[in-house]
């Protein structure tokens, strides 16, 4: 339960009263400093407490913005201030002080605005929300309590509370083909009371129920397929909106929106390929290199925005033309589109998957995943290359956990760690380059069963040591991730290819899928300033120098349907390893109180 405390002498006829209520808070009223002190040391510590001016005149979308959304401990806008349990203690000692200066004596000007100045004095954070056209005030005399009245009568609430629900930056399909009409299933949904982790959970069952039409093979099911794929992209787009529109944020939520999108979209892959099989069409190899691509994408997104989330004096004349050209009109939405974010990708999926072949449409898929990796990737390096950026500890920690070194890797990086101080600033996204594409050519371009690839992996266990040695600080470090990605990923996709068996790529794509479900992880800890994943973790699972060591290991020692067997039981084994670690610590995140996030996501 939240509580309100009432500041000054009511008003007759405000509606205030009523609308704390209908939000969710229950009254009390004071009416000077010393009493609103009193009640406000009453109110239970593990509560949220809110001061609101008796006089306060504006929307109840304005109140709701500042005083019930989850993710800032302090926030307040004219009129009004509100603390969370962690909040409360800045809060009481503002309040204090407040008390100590005024004597108790009746309100006359605004506590609430007082207390909201003496906690900005104090240097701390305070969120106050971008009301727009939304009215927020506290009249001094009848005739502007007239004017803000009429104020809140000429704006339509509601109509900005539902555009406000979508996000400002969005792909074009998106903007103007889904949430036109998706924000109103987000308020059909709130007010039945529906959360936004079930419109998740039902975006998920829906894709999968997408895949598994799919895997039948049949032209009905391909359509089948490409229409309820399309439905699980509204309802994907509408848990964001219903979130914002309710201003229900959650860790849990974050983490289930994000990882569910990638799950969506792996399994719909799968779908895909089996159904192909039905059909007498392999299209395995070109699957999992969709995902291995699709990844990678992500993980270059990834590193390079924690790379510069803090970095300082950071601009370039690259970043200056990429804003120039976003101040024409046309131009943002060609370059967000060709990009192919995850609006326009999943929609050329379903209508591929419906008009044409799987065989297709992954070819399509994997053209245009890689000129948009090529696009992206090369403006990034641009960026940095001409930006001056001087990049933190924060943000070598977070590449550090990115790149996801194993204890070989870290034993070499240990032997390197004074060598590699003396060598050249580019040294790290270069050895790690060249150390994955050798294990990648050599599994390519040998034999299936032969000696060369284990060499190889020893190699690019020596060369990932070596990039990690020092802290990743450099221009293009954030390149070292998205290169180790590649190579586990590709020595997995290369070596179950040339095993040439019925399974091997099946058992590669669940493999592959288990492990990039751990990357992912990582990054939405980080995100989500909760750490990376424990160090046992990374071990038991041998980080991707020794997943890569191991895979061309058993290629070596097994037979190809020896190999394949061995591919499941370690896809089995990482899965349940990783996925048991994950809910662990994201159920008990959410359970512990951390604090609520929305993440708007990537838009890949």
């Amino acid at each position: 339960m939240s509580t309100a405390i009432l500041t000054g002498q009511p008003v007759p006829g405000s509606s205030i009263e009523a609308d704390l209520r209908s939000l969710g808070f229950d009254l009390r009223i004071a009416t000077d400093a010393a009493e609103a002190e009193t009640l406000l040391a009453e109110v239970p510590g593990d509560q949220r407490v809110a001061l609101v001016d008796a006089r306060f005149v504006g929307h109840v979308h304005a109140l709701r913005l500042g005083l019930t959304d989850p993710r800032f401990p302090l926030a307040g806008i004219p009129g009004a201030v509100t603390a969370q349990p962690a909040g409360r203690q800045a809060l009481t000692r503002a309040m204090a002080r407040e008390n100590s200066a005024g004597g108790g004596t009746t309100l006359v000007d605004s506590l609430a605005d007082r207390i909201l100045t003496a906690l900005d004095a104090d240097g701390t954070d305070v969120h106050r929300p971008e009301l727009g056209s939304l009215v927020a005030a506290v009249p001094a005399d009848p005739q502007a309590r007239n004017e803000a009245r009429q104020a809140v009568t000429d704006v339509d609430d509601e109509a900005v509370r539902l555009k406000s629900a979508v996000k400002s930056r969005d792909g074009f399909f998106t903007t103007y083909c889904i949430s036109p009409y998706s924000r109103y299933i987000a308020r059909w949904c709130a007010r039945r009371g529906l959360t936004p982790n079930q419109v998740t959970t039902a975006s998920l069952l829906t894709a999968l129920i997408a895949a598994g039409c799919a895997a039948t093979g049949t032209r009905g099911g391909f359509v089948a397929a490409g229409v309820l794929l399309i439905a699980s992209f509204v309802l994907d787009c509408t848990d964001g909106q219903l979130a914002r529109y309710s201003l229900q944020y959650s860790t849990l939520g974050a983490w289930l929106d994000a990882t569910f999108d990638r799950a969506k979209e792996y399994a719909y892959y799968a779908g895909l390929a089996l159904g192909a099989a039905r059909g007498g069409d392999d299209v395995w190899a070109l699957a999992l290199g969709a995902m291995v691509l699709q990844t990678c994408r992500h993980v270059v997104d990834f590193s390079f925005n924690e790379a510069n989330h803090d970095a300082t004096a950071n601009t370039s004349p690259t970043a200056a033309l990429s804003d120039k050209l976003d101040s024409v009109g046309w131009t943002v939405w060609v370059r967000r589109m060709i990009v192919l974010p995850i609006g326009e990708r999943w929609a050329m999926i379903a209508v591929l998957t419906a008009v044409t072949t799987p065989r297709i449409t992954f070819y399509a898929l994997l053209i245009g995943c890689a000129f948009a990796a090529t696009y992206t990737t090369a403006g990034r390096v641009l960026r940095s290359l001409t930006r001056k950026a001087k990049r933190t500890d924060r943000a070598a920690g977070a590449l550090a956990d990115l790149a996801d070194s194993g204890p070989l890797a870290q034993g070499f990086a240990q032997a390197f760690k004074k060598a590699a101080r003396k060598l050249p600033g580019f040294t790290a996204p270069v050895v790690a380059l060249l150390g994955g594409l050798a294990v990648v050519l050599t599994a390519a371009l040998t034999d299936f069963g032969g000696p060369w690839p284990i060499v190889a992996a020893l190699g690019y266990a020596l060369t990932s040591g070596l990039a990690v040695a020092r802290p990743l600080k450099g221009a293009l470090d954030w390149l070292v991730p998205p290169f180790l990605r590649a190579a586990e990923y590709g020595t997995v996709l290369v070596l179950a290819a040339k095993a040439d068996v019925n399974g091997a790529l099946p058992a590669a794509f669940g493999l592959v899928a288990a492990v990039a479900y751990h990357h992912y992880d990582t990054v939405y800890r980080i995100r989500g300033d909760a750490g990376a994943p424990p160090a046992w973790l990374v071990r038991s699972i041998g980080g991707h120098e020794g997943r890569t060591l191991l895979v061309t290991v058993l290629a070596a020692l097994l037979t190809a349907s020896q190999f394949t067997v061995a591919l499941t039981a370690l896809a089995v084994a990482v899965a349940l390893v990783v996925l048991v670690e994950s809910i662990r610590f994201w159920v008990g995140a959410h359970k512990g109180g951390a604090p609520a996030v929305h993440d708007e996501g990537e838009t890949a």
